[in-house]
């Protein structure tokens, strides 16, 4: 049993098999593992065939709703209220690859805006001090439009989204050490004005 956005995974081990298919995922290897990040509950049904015939096999992954985030109207500002249920994302050094953690923060996130269809962001890309301002400028864009791209593929519109690189420019934490540049490396969220 897991939460909405949780990822699982699967893994499967045939013997004298000669194709191996898993419902949804396709021709799959005779043994391998792979994770999946389901959005409700679901049954992957394996079937595995070799000179001996067919094997099957099914395993459930239950998948509860994310638990509601109580927020009373009255006593939180838009500004709060956004800063309480979406969250920003980290990346490695030098890269703009979504991490496995940021996907399913990625995926809260599309929750919230999913239910609030009148917020437009501002999806800003920071990085470290290292590098140039101009490696920056472009790596901060590429983190940016990365998060836009993952937010659109849950279903978010992407004219409800604008994004903006900040290179090294607005750093959030100044020591220079790892810790404070992992801070630094990230897609920031704010609601656009």
């Amino acid at each position: 049993m897991i939460t909405a956005g949780d990822q699982v995974q699967l893994t499967w081990r045939t013997t004298d098999a000669t194709s191996v298919s898993i419902d949804g995922l396709g021709d799959v290897p005779t043994s391998g593992v792979k994770t999946v990040t389901p959005t409700a509950s679901t049954s992957y049904h394996l079937v595995a065939r070799g000179e001996g015939g067919t094997a099957e096999a099914s395993a459930s992954v239950t998948v509860n709703a994310p638990p509601a985030v109580v927020v009373p109207s009255n006593t939180m500002t838009a500004e709060q209220e956004f800063a309480a249920n979406v969250q920003d994302i980290f990346f490695d050094y030098d890269t703009d690859a979504i991490r496995s953690d940021a996907q399913a923060t990625l995926s809260k996130d599309a929750g919230y805006l999913a239910s609030h269809p009148d917020v437009k962001i501002v999806l800003g890309g920071y990085c470290d001090e290292r590098g140039s301002d101009e490696y920056n400028l472009a790596l901060g864009q590429r983190r940016a439009d990365s998060a836009k791209n993952a937010l659109v593929t849950a279903g978010v519109a992407a004219t409800r989204i604008r994004v903006i690189s900040y290179g090294k420019e607005k750093p959030f934490c100044t020591e220079s050490n790892e810790a404070c540049w992992q801070q630094n490396r990230r897609a920031g969220f704010s609601i656009d004005r």
